[in-house]
């Protein structure tokens, strides 16, 4: 009956306008929670901005019903709509004498503003005088709007004010003035660094709530420098053994809890203070027992004081009696039939087995229940407990269980952890090569994409090296075992990019080392993978590569392979892909197959995928070439300090230097040559005209234009019997690093990142695995009344002491493979590496087969264009020629550009071979070949004589064959 009148007042106040508001901001509010629809809501919203923006622009509202209207602005900006319009009368409201209005006005400014909004500057003075006014209620309702809007800059103009506030007589000013000191020290510690010690006084302050609110302060103060508050460990202990102990006024009570809200704050400054600190974590034992002993576990706030009371156990210098009480009450939240509490017994038991492992075992079954509960979140809390306590003796268990649960979730987040997590484990506490391997494959089968590259890496350099010893056995067993278990997977839909590497790097290098499967048939596997994944270029790079492998290997062997009709239907649509890395590829193999068996063997030694490589940083092998073409007239190679002329690339040098990595040879565009012979040649293009040829006493550049997509190669010879030079102010480079070849500040192209055919590794990552902890000791204890797959999932999980004894050669041997596998990743670190800045190349022949970037047509060209510069022998100057074909036309213009280009062709890693090197040295596995510039056009038509010579008809989309195929 009291409960229907309550009801009937409460209507009876609504009818009439009750709380001080209208029956319209009533009815507002009323329509706002019936709503059916966000839609509904939004209609209902926007009807009622219109209305307060025709209310708000009548200057004669009354000052109460003003009050109203910013209430109604502040509720629909709560819910998500504009009102900004009505932010100027919220900060005018700042300036009423009335304080209800005063109040409103501050409310709504605190909600609407922030501290860089334009309007926070009107507000800063009003605060300021509201700081020095004799009205306590005025001055707690500009510290708490000083709270919002005070930025760094405007700290200054109300800081001091502030502080004297720290004296007032009103607790609740006192109170609030601590707590503006705090907000400006989170917006900027150095205005208000002077002000710490005023932090301490207020800790002894009479009132217990503004000793409560200087405790935050003062936590943020202890968390960035905990030694210099060491000295008020005894106040913090005496302060929280009084509000233990029921001394402060019962109006801080919380559900029968005295101030719990202080102690949680004192349990979190108390555990920074004492981690590390015998001495100091001495003063603190006592009062946590107490609280141990006095807490109440029927309700919430209690079981989170004594949750704190755990933490904070485990973070001080541990006490075995502080250490048996936090394991007790952890053992009633894990006994507990509420998943919250359950929740909090995981972590903190988790926190607890850092100190003592042993204490996870008396309570195993708990854990494995937990792991078996339908809560999602329990599960993922009990995942994380078993992670922290995973070791040598139950990783195998651990590993499986989170795989097993990783297959059943949809979370790419939390899918994403778990397989790192198990990549992790595995990689530290692996029993065994063979238990890795398998452990790897489930991971990357089930989540691949989420697998970082470097995982793929390791597992391949494991595979390569083996077990680290002498046992060859062992290592070709390991690898068999992976070439069978990867031809029964590679079947399968769906499998990740990442896997597809590891399987295509694999059958490659082993699938036919044993004998047990035909060449044919692993090349067939491959040819299925490249054909079912034609959109992902980086799986047929891996395919190509392996089948290069297998033919190499089989003509090492003095064995006939034919080549399969699927495989060479692969090997002519790569050769004409628009990607320059598997053009590359597929035209390495095509050279690979005309070459007899000892240059194979030295191009592609079998299982040498480990095998260092040796640099040659000179390039001394070429010096015998350089010579030969010095004698016959080449130009001397000129270093770039030296150098003196029109176009200096001295400017690029500081930007190169930033853009390129350590690791990447330097592609400098050399000086201009001085022509030897009368040439004068016109751009072909759509966009330019062949009246850009101008005659002028010095040089001139050409402008490009750059509303086309893709730009015509340019020819670059010059005349200088005519004077007429291409004007190239502007022009993007055709050789080496993109740059500009315009050098005055009026040109404001910035140059571009740019690679000449893609380079890719198939080499497996250098991350070694991290040392495998020793594993605890641990006693069992078995439950009465248990069901005995518990018993042994308890017994994987936990351990026992037998199984110590029987890891403990396991552990040996691994530690022996792992340092074999360390010594031999410090010899292939110790290799030397190439240092760009200071390896300056010789003067080398030019390579015609770089037609530089060239747009990529859907047909084949209709001339050659090596047929075209045969003109160049004669001293005959080229025709200009005008461009009337369409766009879509496939014929070019010779490129002369190329002539002088500065690419340096890099030689293939371990498993490449180039046919067009003739006598260039094989260095163990790569061929390393460079080729150097130089103005002579007959050397550079002898060389393209000697390309077509070994069957090689370079065209626009030939790739670099010099790139280095493994990267």
């Amino acid at each position: 009956m009291e409960q229907l009148r309550t009801i009937g007042r409460e209507l009876a106040m609504g009818s009439q306008g009750g709380w001080g508001q209208s029956k319209e901001f009533l009815d507002l509010v009323k329509s706002i929670g019936e709503a059916r629809s966000k839609a509904e809501e939004d209609r209902i919203i926007a009807r009622e901005l219109e209305h307060l923006k025709r209310r708000l622009a009548d200057p004669d509202v009354p000052r109460r019903k003003m009050k109203e209207l910013l209430l109604r602005l502040v509720y629909a900006e709560m819910l998500g709509h504009d009102a900004s319009f009505g932010h100027i009368h919220a900060v005018k409201m700042t300036h009423d004498e009335s304080l209800p209005l005063k109040r409103t006005g501050y409310l709504a400014v605190a909600l609407f503003l922030d501290e860089r909004h334009d309007l926070v500057i009107l507000v800063v003075n009003t605060i300021q005088k509201d700081l020095r006014s004799d009205n306590y209620l005025v001055v707690c309702a500009a510290l708490t709007a000083a709270c919002r809007l005070i930025g760094e800059e405007a700290i200054p103009a109300v800081l001091p004010q502030v502080v004297e506030l720290l004296a007032h007589p009103k607790e609740a000013v006192r109170k609030k003035a601590v707590m503006a000191l705090h907000r400006f020290y989170q917006r900027s510690p150095s205005s208000v660094s002077h002000l710490v010690s005023n932090f301490r006084k207020r800790l002894c302050d009479n009132d217990p709530g503004v000793m409560g609110a200087t405790l935050c302060p003062l936590y943020d103060l202890i968390l960035e420098e905990p030694n210099a508050y060491k000295d008020l460990v005894v106040s913090f202990v005496n302060i929280l053994k009084q509000v233990a102990e029921r001394r402060l006024p019962t109006s801080y009570d919380y559900h029968q809890m005295p101030a719990p809200f202080i102690q949680i704050k004192l349990l979190k400054i108390l555990a920074v203070l004492g981690s590390g600190d015998k001495q100091a974590s001495g003063h603190m034992y006592t009062v946590l027992g107490d609280i141990f002993r006095k807490g109440d576990t029927a309700s919430n706030i209690g079981n989170a004081i004594l949750y704190e009371c755990i933490c904070c156990i485990s973070s001080i210098f541990p006490n075995p009696k502080m250490l048996e009480a936090a394991a007790e009450t952890t053992s009633k939240f894990l006994k507990s039939d509420s998943h919250n509490l359950k929740y909090m017994g995981i972590d903190a038991l988790g926190r607890l087995i850092k100190i003592n492992p042993d204490i996870a075992e008396e309570h195993q079954l708990a854990v494995i229940d937990c792991l078996e509960d339908p809560d999602d979140t329990l599960k993922r809390k009990t995942f994380e407990l078993l992670y922290k306590m995973t070791k040598s003796t139950n990783v195998e268990v651990i590993v499986d269980r989170m795989i097993e649960y990783m297959i059943n979730i949809t979370d790419h987040h939390y899918k994403t952890e778990i397989a790192s997590r198990c990549v992790e484990l595995a990689e530290q506490f692996a029993p065994s090569n063979q238990w890795f391997i398998q452990t790897m494959n489930k991971v990357f089968e089930h989540a691949g994409d989420l697998v970082n590259i470097r995982v793929a890496h390791n597992l391949m350099r494991l595979i390569a090296e083996g077990f680290g010893e002498e046992d060859e056995g062992a290592d070709s067993q390991l690898r068999s075992s992976a070439v069978d278990s990867y031809l029964r997977i590679v079947g399968e839909p769906k499998l990740p990019s990442s896997f597809l590497q590891i399987i295509c790097w694999v059958l490659g290098e082993y699938g036919t080392a044993d004998g047990k499967y035909s060449a044919s048939y692993i090349i067939g596997k491959l040819c299925d993978v490249a054909e079912a994944h034609l959109t992902d270029d980086t799986v047929k790079a891996y395919a190509i590569s392996g089948i290069l492998k297998i033919f190499a290997f089989e003509i090492a062997l003095g064995r006939k392979i034919d080549m399969l009709p699927e495989c060479q239907t692969l090997v002519d649509e790569l050769s004409a892909s628009h990607s320059t890395d598997l053009q590359q590829r597929a035209y390495e193999l095509q050279a690979l197959l005309g070459l007899d068996k000892r240059a194979v063997e030295s191009a592609m030694p079998a299982d040498a995928s480990c095998e260092d490589i040796e640099v040659d940083r000179n390039l001394s092998f070429l010096n015998s070439y350089v010579q030969q073409a010095l004698e016959n007239g080449a130009a001397p190679y000129i270093p770039e300090s030296e150098r003196s002329g029109v176009i200096s690339v001295g400017s690029y040098k500081s930007q190169e230097q930033q853009e390129t990595s350590a690791h990447t040879l330097r592609f400098e565009a050399y000086e201009m040559p001085k022509p030897s012979l009368a040439l004068a040649t016109s751009q072909v293009s759509m966009s330019t005209p062949p009246t850009d040829l101008v005659p002028v006493p010095d040089p001139g550049y050409y402008k490009e234009d750059h509303q086309t997509s893709r730009s015509q190669p340019s020819g670059d010879a010059i005349s200088g019997e005519f004077g007429v030079k291409l004007r190239l102010d502007g022009v993007q480079k055709k050789w080496g690093r993109p740059t500009y070849s315009s050098s005055t500040p009026s040109s404001s192209a910035s140059s571009q990142q740019a690679t000449n055919g893609g380079s890719y590794s198939d080499g497996g990552g250098s991350t070694s695995s991290q040392a495998r902890e020793s594993s605890y000791g641990s006693k069992r204890q078995q439950g009465t009344e248990i069901s005995a797959e518990k018993q042994r999932l308890a017994a994987s999980l936990f351990g026992s002491a037998a199984a110590k004894a029987d890891r403990k050669a396991q552990a040996s041997r691994k530690a022996s493979k792992e340092n074999a596998s360390a010594e031999k990743a410090t010899a292939s670190s110790a290799a030397p590496q190439p240092v760009k800045e200071q390896v300056i190349p010789e003067a080398p022949p030019p390579d015609l087969l770089d037609l530089g970037d060239e747009p990529v047509s859907s047909s084949p060209p209709s001339a050659d264009p090596f047929s075209q510069l045969e003109g160049l022998l004669g001293p005959a100057s080229a025709t200009p020629v005008v461009s009337g074909a369409p766009a879509t036309s496939t014929s070019k213009a010779p490129d002369l550009m190329s002539i002088f280009s500065d690419d340096v062709p890099t030689g293939a890693t371990s498993g490449s071979t180039d046919p067009t090197l003739g006598d260039v040295n094989l260095i163990k596995g790569a061929t390393t070949a460079a080729a150097k510039k130089g103005p002579s056009l007959q050397d550079a038509l002898q060389k393209d004589a000697t390309a077509r010579q070994v069957g090689v008809t370079p065209t626009g989309n030939n790739p670099n064959l010099f790139k280095d195929l493994l990267g």
